[in-house]
């Protein structure tokens, strides 16, 4: 199949929560430059999946609250490409919707799934993973997740189990799936060479995932399917917004991994980590010698290790004798916790009743 039936999908209608204060719900992460790079983590997707597939055939699935955001940001993005739901749901929703734009726009295709808050360390190696999945899953009916070996026990990744070996090298069966286990488990993973980190991007043919989605999500679209060919976007968009809410809040790694039966994984090599969280940013970024992460921040510090730190441009901070703590400030927030309690942390405050007054009289 030529790169004309070559689809993707840019998943960014999430609140960034995990990296609060720093990406609030107003204004999440995708859509900061967090790194101090000119351009946001949204702007670096893009750019990344434009080397690969035309940019009138990317999608960008968010929030309408968020709409304005990927306009101003993707202004080369042509408008209807632009899948604005108008209720928070997890990202199975999101993918199926996409998936029935490409059938009644294109009729059918290949899609890339993939989130718009990553790092990816190495371009050309991930253009060629991506190309090689892209063949894969155009030789019939598969899905394709994207694995990386891991480098530690991370307790906040999805854990893909490698089953038998295709026929084309690197690329294997799923045997099982495994989202945020444990770190006893996910230290029996890394150790057993058997488990990949499931970095969220997927491939298929559009029909064939859309198929596999209706074993986890409802056919809320199904009306829509079985209409005519000349149907509307104006009809599309009306319905979507009347029955979007119908859906589940469920991921797309449940609603495909753990029930494809046609599911494979590849054992990529481009260099990949999640920006969820402060601690995997920090790991991410830390040469793993108890240097200080510093994210496009000026800071002075002195005794200090293991931290990692953003504030604002046109401050300083002067920091001594902190040894494995998050410093990040953004508005009306400054948060100084150990790193490695942080997300838990963050859980609760971001749920403080106090916190949502000091935002709210700020705002």
């Amino acid at each position: 199949m030529n790169q004309q039936h070559h689809f993707c999908v840019i998943l960014a209608g999430g609140k960034g929560r995990r990296l609060w204060p720093c990406s609030r719900e107003r204004q999440p992460k995708q859509f900061l430059d967090f790194f101090g790079t000119g351009r946001t983590l949204l702007q670096q997707t893009f750019d990344r999946m434009a080397k690969i597939i035309p940019a009138e055939q990317i999608l960008v699935c968010t929030n309408q609250e968020y709409r304005h955001y990927v306009e101003e940001q993707l202004p080369q993005l042509p408008p209807d490409n632009i899948l604005a739901e108008p209720i928070h749901r997890n990202t199975a929703p999101s993918v199926a919707w996409a998936c029935f734009r490409v059938l009644r726009t294109a009729g059918d295709g290949n899609l890339v799934v993939v989130p718009s808050d990553q790092a990816i360390f190495d371009e050309e190696k991930f253009k060629a993973n991506i190309l090689k999945g892209l063949d894969f899953v155009d030789q019939g009916n598969r899905l394709l997740a994207m694995g990386i070996a891991p480098t530690r026990p991370e307790t906040g990744y999805g854990y893909i189990q490698m089953g038998d070996s295709s026929d084309e090298e690197g690329l294997f069966k799923v045997k099982s799936f495994t989202e945020k286990p444990e770190e006893e488990f996910a230290t029996l993973f890394m150790n057993s060479g058997e488990f990949l980190w499931n970095t969220g991007i997927f491939l298929s043919r559009v029909r064939f995932l859309l198929q596999s989605l209706r074993r986890s999500l409802p056919s809320v679209l199904l009306p829509l399917e079985k209409s005519n060919q000349s149907l509307t976007l104006e009809k599309e968009l009306s319905f979507v917004k009347e029955n979007f809410s119908r859906y589940p809040n469920l991921p797309i790694d449940y609603a495909v991994l753990e029930k494809a039966d046609s599911g494979y994984v590849m054992k990529c090599d481009f260099g990949w980590a999640d920006m969820g969280t402060w601690l995997s940013i920090y790991e991410a970024r830390s040469d793993g010698n108890g240097n200080n992460v510093v994210l496009d921040s000026k800071v002075i510090m002195d005794d200090c290790r293991d931290n990692i730190v953003k504030i604002p441009q046109g401050k300083i901070a002067i920091l001594n004798g902190l040894d494995g703590y998050v410093v990040a400030e953004k508005d009306n927030v400054l948060l100084i916790c150990k790193k490695n309690d942080s997300p838990s942390l963050i859980r609760r405050y971001i749920n403080d009743s106090r916190i949502e007054d000091f935002d709210a009289d700020f705002r």
